[in-house]
């Protein structure tokens, strides 16, 4: 039994708030501070007791609980602070919410989709935590991408250290703060919790991750998850981690072992890693049944350990206080839950018209009349190719804003900065960030591990805190790992957070073909896997000047921009430009028309444009006047340059790099066709790649991929129509 003292002991040790209304430990009496303790533990339970009743009731329509777990989080809860360390939560966290200060009806406000519902606003399903004040950053549902999110949190921190200029520009940094980041055991098996550790291992981050182990990942159990049953065992050697374990259903065990890890946080000597053993005592989730592949047997060794009754009885046998005082807790807060849960269920849901709110930034358009600086641009000095320009933006942006990092594989000129006078510079495979590393130092030009989700997953734990990420991603072939991050976080963070988060980051990524060598690995194009997805911005210039003045644009919005750049077309002399003012910009969804005609419109991007212009020469001698219109933005596109130019026409060709079947091409004839329908006197016509991959062997790769010669017959076709 451990002894009175030693509870009061350690509790005299962990000297931050209970709750965000709360004052600091050592201002509370011994006492108070367990009673606490036990009282969120017994409310996290009885709120998920609510909540299965209610789903029971068909009243809510989703629930997990956090059950079984509550003694380590609520050790958590009182060791870090609400609204200034940060939180990265999965959804047993329940418990840890509550002693940041989250109320139980903030919580059942999540259970019932209200729209006043601080997690999500009703977009989320419940114990999917979020709470702007309590720096908790909006959760999602894919297992594990909180974990590098909340090492670029860290980082974020880290660089604001290294970067002067920062210090008046970005408020809520703190030199002592800690992110914290927590998983299940089954979450371990993903491969973004080993790139995690790995960073912030490497670069000693003050990143508390809290591995809450209950054997079982829905019915797989941890020995089947990880070689040995015991994924502690295996991160023992990462440099500068310091490993604790602990039984996580012991409050007193689990306070202690949170507060060493803290402190050692806190101290700036490196990340730490916490691996509680927990229980699970009710099914994964209301969706599963555990009965189907737990014994009674086991099922019942757990619930002798289940931490709330534990603490209890524990605090009983230690005089803390009686049956009676704690039989009066249970009612009271018995009392809270039922009434939050008749205010929850009387609360208004979101309204229909609010769905499309806060795909992108209410506040910033980068499609106004404020980013286009066009038709006054200025240019001077001699013409640079599309690397050249794009360089150039990087620079004068990052002179402009010293909150914008760039980093990915091989974007530094030298990571060893003791050989960095001595040798040319790397600055990316392409030399697209050659120099910038040089200019403004290893803190905001830097090279990361060969890893993309490590790329983007940080990226957006620096975005959230603040700074401007802007990314490259080598090559487009390699953008797959990164697809969660991208789809399911970097996407949707706003719009999941009904606006209470956000991630403004620019991911660059050089794409496409025609490069006679690429083969199937470096000659990708598939555009339309990430113009469907909401809340992400495409863009996707043809030449330099425009590849400058949409990339400005980019850096300057408050969306998330997939930028594209054609790597046939880095270097191409009949795209190359004079080099523009510092504040040239253009804005999204503006088509530009890159030739007159009469005849026939061709809908284009990227480098079907040269090739559709080359194939109007030709046609033009035999009489066919064509009209090109280079879209450059893809998402959002420029609708009415497209209709405009159908109307004079009526007739049309689509022109892109990807394969013909459900291609970007496909969308834009099929609005045509639905729309403009009267204005057409022949079919809409696409030309395209073939549907199959592209071949190294250049005879093969140009008949897969469109040729201008294929442009020309197109239009020989519809002419004839």
């Amino acid at each position: 039994m451990t002894t009175d003292t030693k509870v009061l002991k350690l509790v005299r040790k962990s000297g931050s708030p209970v709750a965000a209304e709360a004052t600091t430990h050592e201002e509370l009496p011994d006492h108070k501070l367990l009673i606490e303790m036990y009282r969120t533990m017994y409310l996290s339970r009885r709120l998920d007791d609510k909540e299965i009743q209610l789903k029971g009731q068909n009243r809510i329509f989703f629930q997990i609980s956090g059950a079984g777990h509550e003694a380590i989080l609520v050790a958590a809860g009182v060791v870090l602070k609400p609204g200034y360390d940060w939180f990265y939560p999965y959804y047993r966290d329940r418990a840890l919410c509550l002693q940041l200060g989250m109320t139980p009806l903030e919580m059942l406000l999540s259970a019932v989709g209200a729209e006043a519902d601080p997690n999500s606003h009703g977009r989320q399903m419940p114990s999917h935590w979020g709470h702007k004040k309590l720096n908790i950053v909006s959760q999602s549902s894919p297992t594990g991408t909180q974990l590098l999110q909340a090492v670029g949190c860290a980082e974020a921190s880290y660089r604001y250290s290294l970067i002067p200029e920062l210090q008046k520009r970005i408020s809520n940094f703190h030199k002592d703060e800690v992110t914290y980041v927590s998983l299940g055991d089954g979450t371990s098996s993903e491969g973004e919790f080993w790139e995690a550790l790995n960073t912030a291992s490497n670069l000693k981050l003050p990143v508390v991750f809290l591995l809450e182990d209950n054997g079982y990942a829905i019915s797989v159990p941890v020995e089947v998850q990880t070689a040995g049953g015991d994924v502690s065992r295996l991160v023992e050697n990462f440099p500068s981690l310091y490993l604790q374990r602990c039984d996580g259903t012991d409050a007193i065990e689990s306070l202690e072992v949170m507060r060493r890890a803290v402190d050692y946080c806190r101290q700036r000597q490196g990340p730490a890693l916490v691996h509680a053993k927990v229980i699970r005592p009710y099914s994964h989730s209301l969706s599963d049944d555990e009965k189907l592949y737990r014994p009674d047997e086991e099922r019942a060794s757990d619930a002798e350990r289940d931490p709330v009754k534990r603490f209890g009885a524990l605090l009983i046998d230690e005089g803390v206080l009686d049956q009676d005082e704690l039989q009066h807790i249970k009612d009271e807060v018995d009392r809270i839950v039922n009434e939050a849960a008749d205010t929850a269920l009387s609360s208004a849901q979101p309204a229909k018209e609010t769905a499309t709110q806060f795909v992108f930034s209410p506040d910033v358009d980068p499609c106004s009349k404020e980013f286009d600086t066009e038709d006054r641009v200025q240019l001077s000095g001699n013409a640079g190719t599309m690397v050249d320009l794009i360089n150039r933006c990087l620079d004068t942006e990052m002179a402009r804003d010293p909150r914008i990092v760039v980093f990915g594989e091989d974007v530094a000129d030298c990571s060893r900065e003791q050989y960095l006078e001595g040798v040319k510079g790397k600055g990316g495979v392409f030399k697209v960030t050659a120099n910038l590393q040089r200019k403004y130092g290893s803190a905001r030009t830097f090279n990361s591990p060969l890893a993309e989700a490590n790329i983007v997953g940080r990226a957006i734990g620096m975005a959230t805190r603040g700074l401007k990420p802007v990314v490259e991603i080598q090559f487009f072939d390699y953008i797959w790992p990164a697809m969660h991050q991208i789809r399911n976080e970097l996407a949707l963070l706003r719009w999941r957070s009904g606006n209470e988060w956000k991630a403004p980051t620019v991911i660059r990524v050089p794409i496409g073909g025609y490069l006679k060598g690429g083969a199937v690995y470096h000659s990708q194009s598939g555009v339309s896997t990430f113009t469907q997805i909401p809340g992400l911005r495409v863009i996707y210039p043809s030449n330099a000047l425009d590849a400058n003045g949409l990339l400005r644009t980019a850096i300057r919005s408050d969306d998330p921009v997939l930028f594209l750049e054609h790597k046939h077309l880095y270097r191409q002399a009949y795209n190359k430009s004079q080099y523009p003012t510092d504040e040239f910009m253009i804005p999204f969804g503006k088509a530009k028309r890159v030739r007159e005609g009469t005849d026939i419109s061709i809908i284009t991007y990227g480098a079907l444009v040269q090739r559709s212009t080359v194939a109007a020469k030709q046609m033009e001698q035999a009489g066919v006047s064509v009209e090109i219109i280079d879209l450059r933005s893809l998402v959002p596109f420029d609708w009415d340059a497209i209709a405009e130019s159908v109307k004079k026409t009526n007739r049309v060709i689509v022109a892109h790099e990807d394969s013909l079947s459900f291609g970007y091409g496909a969308e834009i004839a099929a609005r045509i066709s639905d729309e403009l329908f009267e204005y057409l006197d022949a079919p809409v016509k696409r030309v395209c790649a073939l549907d199959t991959f592209v071949a190294y062997a250049p005879q093969l790769e140009d008949a897969i991929l469109p040729q201008a010669s294929d442009v020309a017959k197109a239009i020989a076709e519809l002419k004839a129509y």
